[in-house]
């Protein structure tokens, strides 16, 4: 009787699960039909309005800081899957506030290409759009669940990409698809949420497609588009211009760990390059590094490299010259070597609040690790010295990059370290006119200082390996003698 009973549950149980899977295909099949997305193979649509660049805001309780898009045309091929998107932006915070290679100078174009070989987190650009986003759940064995979300019944539709992380796609009550929500593994950020809010929906050709798209990662909005113009089913060209092509930089998968090479800059003082540019200084009885690389693996080998320079010695602060993500992606390796983060008072709690947030879709050193971030903030000023060696950490004022941009200054060198204040470009370039008014503030700031500088260190190491001097930054503004 007992084994009877058994199996009369797992018959019940099977016929659930079955019901189940036929009631989430028959649902997704529906939407699919009022949507059009059955007979949807490409689209074509215009837009105007601001994309947002990540991690980049001058303060880490503003938003990413914005640019106008004066056109912007994105093709998707579903079949393909592939998208390319054409676009010319504008500078949109006047002044300018934060990074993003701000300011930018009259129009700059892009063109960005996602396909079937890009990573999953590119790729999210098709299969996060309304119609991609229910032919990937069709074909990835998705789930259907109804909720009741701020007094409203939806229906939420949900299947695991390829970083194993849920995506959710909330469809109303007119079989729309209003939100697609997924999480993507982020240097900084950690487990990023990720979504995209389609309204104002109009017919076109038989299918709805959505004329208002607003995307958003890290609490902030990336896009935010008024689209003018959809063609369906029409011959798109998702190729890349001839020798470019792929997705930005910052979406972009990590690179494989880096080499670092050094040079000696005085005693006990190492100048790391191979990708953005550390300093290393070998105090008494520990290390002290400026800047920590543009993300873990170029951190990793930073530390490496400081250790084989400066064998037997923990590495007690790691200076962060400000919290811009690509100047903060590398911060979790020194977290997980223990190392004090040092940086200006205004970043202490937005780092110490992003350095803990949970990083499971791709585990990294200092969540293996389990440690927890130290950081430590200063004002205008601090010195760390052994009584030989001698840094000289400031604070920027007036600085519309950064809020709380720190500058080193090594005295007995004549070395200063900026990040993003001075880009050196090639010598055979023309300086802007006007130069970039974070350029003007860096002078402005050495001069209220008074700081004897020789030589200077750019974070973003000129591409040709060239020593920098001050000469070559005041002929850069426009200046007389530093």
């Amino acid at each position: 009787m007992f084994k009877r009973c058994l199996s009369v549950l797992a018959l019940a149980a099977a016929a659930v699960g079955t019901t189940t899977a036929q009631d989430a295909n028959a649902t997704i099949a529906a939407v699919s039909k009022a949507m059009g997305a059955d007979t949807l193979k490409t689209v074509q649509y215009s837009a105007t309005g601001f994309d947002y660049a990540l991690g980049q805001n001058p303060n880490g309780n503003a938003p990413w800081p914005k640019f106008i898009e004066k056109s912007y045309t994105r093709a998707i091929d579903f079949s393909a899957p592939a998208s390319r998107v054409d676009r010319v932006r504008l500078q949109g915070e006047n002044p300018p506030r934060g990074g993003g290679q701000q300011p930018i100078a009259g129009e700059q174009s892009q063109t960005n290409v996602v396909n079937a070989s890009s990573p999953w987190v590119q790729q999210l650009e098709v299969w996060m759009m309304p119609h991609g986003f229910l032919r990937a759940a069709a074909a990835r064995n998705a789930s259907v669940e109804a909720k009741t979300i701020g007094g409203k019944r939806v229906t939420v539709i949900t299947f695991t990409g390829e970083n194993k992380a849920k995506v959710n796609g909330y469809v109303n009550d007119r079989n729309l698809v209003e939100r697609v929500e997924t999480w993507i593994d982020h240097p900084v950020l950690g487990d990023m949420p990720f979504d995209a809010v389609y309204t104002d929906y109009k017919d076109v050709g038989g299918a709805q497609f959505p004329m208002h798209i607003v995307q958003r990662q890290g609490d902030h909005p990336i896009f935010d588009l008024a689209v003018s113009d959809v063609k369906i089913n029409t011959p798109v060209n998702v190729q890349a211009p001839q020798g470019r092509g792929g997705a930005p930089a910052a979406a972009a998968a990590a690179p494989a760990n880096p080499p670092a090479q050094s040079e000696t800059l005085g005693n006990g003082v190492y100048l790391i390059t191979g990708g953005y540019t550390v300093i290393a200084v070998d105090f008494k009885d520990y290390i002290a590094l400026v800047e920590s690389g543009q993300n873990e693996a170029r951190a990793l080998a930073v530390i490496a490299e400081a250790k084989r320079l400066i064998p037997n010695k923990p590495i007690r602060y790691l200076v962060n010259t400000h919290s811009h993500f690509d100047h903060a992606s590398g911060l979790r390796a020194f977290v997980a070597e223990g190392s004090t983060i040092l940086t200006h008072q205004s970043n202490k709690a937005y780092l110490e609040k992003i350095l803990a947030m949970p990083h499971t879709l791709n585990p990294d050193t200092a969540q293996q690790s389990g440690k927890k971030p130290i950081v430590e903030g200063m004002g205008e000023k601090k010195v760390l010295t052994d009584g030989t060696h001698v840094i000289e950490l400031y604070h920027l004022q007036n600085f519309g990059h950064h809020d709380g941009m720190i500058v080193a200054y090594f005295p007995k060198e004549k070395v200063l370290l900026e990040a993003d204040a001075y880009n050196p470009q090639p010598l055979t370039a023309t300086p802007p006119n006007p130069p970039s008014p974070y350029t003007l503030s860096l002078v402005a700031n050495l001069r209220r200082l008074k700081l004897d500088v020789a030589r200077i260190i750019p974070v973003h190491y000129p591409a040709d390996n060239r020593v920098v001097m001050i000469a070559e930054l005041m002929k850069w503004v426009g200046k007389g003698p530093a």
